[in-house]
């Protein structure tokens, strides 16, 4: 298991477990469902449902920034709290949190390294109770939104076939146009399956080791420098909804410092149903 160095941006399960009780930290499960937090969790945790609380009720888009605060707020955090995020699926949905969280300027974030993979893997505590939370006297400031990291259709149809490496980091099934979603996920989103002409496949889940943890700084470079990726070139990530793509950003942006890395977070279910717009399969 390779242990990143970075803990600017990652905690590990042996730091959370020993500042459990830290006052000045907000621990959040971030996931497609609320059921596994339901049954149990990491003790301290509250649950963020991906697309209830994160999403806007009636557009495809998410909570605006007076949104973000409110929850944050009910959530217990300030201006001086620090937010721990992790979830199932090596933190699919908690990177997507850390990403919008960052969109928006909220910069006092971090992922669990490995997430619920590796916190049950370690046999460490789990809980069905939930804590009690007391709202922050006021919101948290925040800095956004931060267009640098945040790719729409205009941008994405501008920029094929110029320097932008396109990364489609769903599985080669999606990426070839044989399924629509993962197999377990609804299969109707996209109007037509295949991928933006030009990506290159590197589905999200090459990045992590088997416990959950991110591989190392030198293999994560490999990985996807060998798809033409690195720091001299921008990088704009998709997947189907945005949140493995989020895992991605979130390995090229926050772990090896790639300065110009965006997550189209339209993603396929945008890009797969718009007219007249070029498909490779």
């Amino acid at each position: 298991m390779a242990q990143h160095p970075d803990s600017a941006v990652l905690v590990e399960t042996e730091w959370l477990a020993a500042n459990a009780s830290d006052p000045g930290m907000r621990l959040v499960e971030v996931d497609e469902d609320t059921a596994a937090y339901e049954v149990a969790h990491i003790p301290g945790a509250i649950a963020w449902h991906w697309q209830k609380d994160l999403h806007d009720p009636l557009r495809r888009d998410f909570i605006d920034s007076n949104g973000l605060q409110e929850l944050l707020a009910r959530s217990g955090v300030g201006d001086e709290t620090t937010v721990i995020l992790y979830g199932g699926n090596n933190n699919w949905f908690a990177a997507y949190a850390y990403w919008y969280l960052k969109y928006q300027g909220f910069d006092n974030v971090k992922l669990l390294n490995g997430g619920r993979k590796k916190w049950e893997q370690e046999n460490r505590p789990m809980t069905a109770e939930r804590p009690t939370v007391t709202p922050a006297a006021t919101p948290p400031r925040l800095a956004g939104p931060r267009p640098n990291i945040r790719a729409f259709r205009e941008e994405v149809l501008a920029k094929q076939g110029g320097e932008a490496v396109f990364i489609d980091v769903r599985s080669p099934e999606e990426y070839r146009g044989e399924l629509l979603a993962p197999p377990h996920l609804p299969q109707e989103q996209a109007q037509v399956p295949g991928h933006v002409p030009g990506a290159k496949n590197i589905p999200w889940s090459k990045a992590a080791d088997e416990d959950g943890t991110f591989k190392s700084p030198a293999e994560l470079k490999e990985l996807y420098g060998s798809q033409g990726a690195a720091a001299d070139r921008p990088v704009i990530a998709y997947c189907r909804i945005g949140e493995r793509s989020s895992h991605t950003w979130f390995v090229l942006h926050e772990l090896l410092g790639y300065p110009d890395v965006k997550n189209y977070d339209g993603s396929w279910t945008e890009y797969g149903s718009m007219v007249g717009v070029p498909v490779e399969r």
